[in-house]
């Protein structure tokens, strides 16, 4: 990552503590679900002590389910391995204050075992190690994504307590690009937007979205780590200010039959002198570079589902005329497609439509990466983009399940030499630990289907 002024300095964090202006630092690090975990440390106790030995979290926090249950199968952290620590080291890049916490600053941890060596089925790192790959080739990603997520006039708690069920939509019809449905809850997604600002993310927009009370705010692209980084900050950020102002917001990929939320994720690719290498003279638009790039991202689109679409719910959202895709195909401005190429010129980026609103953005755009590398390594041919309706036309079909994808993840020879045994077994387990635990639940679906007539 080239060097860059970070939203908040050390001497400004210094500065700001010693006139009481700053009394908490949270240092934290995205986990297998792309959620923050970390600790609050007083201001004073962080600067004489963490800034340069960092601390100690359980590695746990990286071999449980999304309840945070203990479960087996993961090499790195098990009873029988005693449940020791990781080190949380700071990367200072990334100080940010958080205006929606009173006299509060962030700074975002790398994780590494006792002797120095990085926890390699972290998130982050699994991000750096692919970043690492391109930079061998003078490459950086730039990278933008766009979260959906639907606001309820009920409160967490409320919610909570009525099994998410009857809750009460932000807005009552379809208010896609509404002013006056963004407007009729402007003051939460003002306070969103500014107080993002604030934490250092350059905001461009906000604007509605099909599913009643379904929003979007986007953010300008940045390098990747640093989006990623962004995006968690963001998702934490706005579920606390919902939650101050006595509503909730979910990201889930799918709340109801409706549309779901979608993280369209755009990326491109600079040259050390800062050109956009995606950008070319062929008839359509596209250098070399992107038709591999590209074409790598066809071949491994299945094989990556995983990292696209981490969880079962997120597999609703693959529904024909849906604006989710179902085709592993690629077209122009093609809304029914995967993948979707936009912009000219220096503009000139791709766009994967698979991710919903519940994907870990680290790894998530690691696939990306590693997909791109293997059409460049192997020149992979760019075939002819779709002109029309993917849906009802004859592609390959993205995984319909969690268990299709983590199969097909499982036995990738593609993963396997992108991301290292270690990480293709890590991110199997989760999507094993997320089938038993579901294939052991009874749903309300079968409740109403069979409690009476069955």
């Amino acid at each position: 990552m080239a060097d860059r002024t970070p939203p908040l300095t050390v001497e400004e964090l210094r500065a700001l503590v010693a006139s009481g202006e700053i009394d908490t630092v949270v240092l934290a690090f995205p986990d297998m679900q792309g959620r923050l975990q970390g600790k609050r440390f007083a201001a004073p106790f962080f600067l004489d002590e963490v800034l340069g030995h960092g601390t100690e979290g359980c590695n746990y926090l990286l071999a449980v389910d999304t309840e945070m249950n203990t479960v087996d199968g993961y090499e790195m952290s098990s009873w029988d391995r005693g449940y020791g620590d990781f080190a949380m080291h700071p990367d200072l890049t990334t100080l940010r204050r958080l205006p929606w916490n009173e006299a509060t600053a962030m700074v975002t941890a790398d994780l590494a075992w006792a002797d120095g060596t990085p926890v390699v089925a972290a998130p982050r790192q699994i991000l750096r190690r692919q970043l690492e790959r391109l930079a061998e080739l003078g490459l950086t990603a730039h990278v933008g994504t766009e979260l959906e997520f639907i606001v309820f006039k009920d409160s967490y708690e409320q919610a909570w307590d009525a099994n998410y069920r009857g809750l009460t939509p932000a807005n009552q019809y379809n208010i896609d690009y509404s002013v006056l449905g963004t407007g009729r809850i402007e003051p939460l997604l003002r306070r969103i937007r500014n107080e993002m600002t604030g934490a250092g993310l350059t905001v461009e927009s906000a604007k509605g979205e099909c599913n009643p009370g379904q929003h979007e705010i986007a953010f300008k692209y940045d390098e990747a780590l640093v989006t990623c980084d962004q995006h968690a900050v963001y998702k934490t950020g706005a579920k606390e200010i919902a939650a101050q102002e006595g509503c909730s917001l979910t990201f889930m990929a799918k709340y109801n039959e409706r549309e779901g939320n979608s993280c369209h994720i755009h990326l491109s690719l600079q040259d050390a002198g800062g050109t956009n290498v995606m950008a070319g003279d062929d008839p359509h638009g596209m250098s070399a570079t992107m038709r591999h790039f590209l074409a790598g991202q066809l071949a491994a689109l299945r094989d990556f589902s995983l990292l696209y679409a981490p969880n079962i719910n997120s597999y609703k959202r693959f529904q024909p005329g849906s604006f989710a895709p179902t085709a592993v195909a690629w077209g122009h401005d093609n809304r029914t497609c995967a993948l979707r190429v936009v912009g000219h010129g220096r503009s000139t980026r791709f766009e994967n439509r698979l991710p919903g609103g519940d994907v870990n953005p680290y790894l998530a755009v690691a696939g990306l990466i590693a997909a791109g590398l293997h059409g460049i390594e192997q020149r992979l041919e760019l075939p002819e983009p779709c002109t029309g309706n993917a849906y009802t036309a004859e592609y390959a079909h993205v995984p319909t399940t969690l268990r299709e994808a983590a199969e097909l993840w499982e036995t990738s020879e593609i993963a396997k030499a992108a991301f290292g045994a270690e990480v293709v077994a890590h991110y199997r387990n989760m999507a094993r630990v997320e089938l038993d635990a579901f294939d052991a639940a009874v749903t309300d679906w079968e409740l109403r289907r069979s409690f009476e007539r069955l």
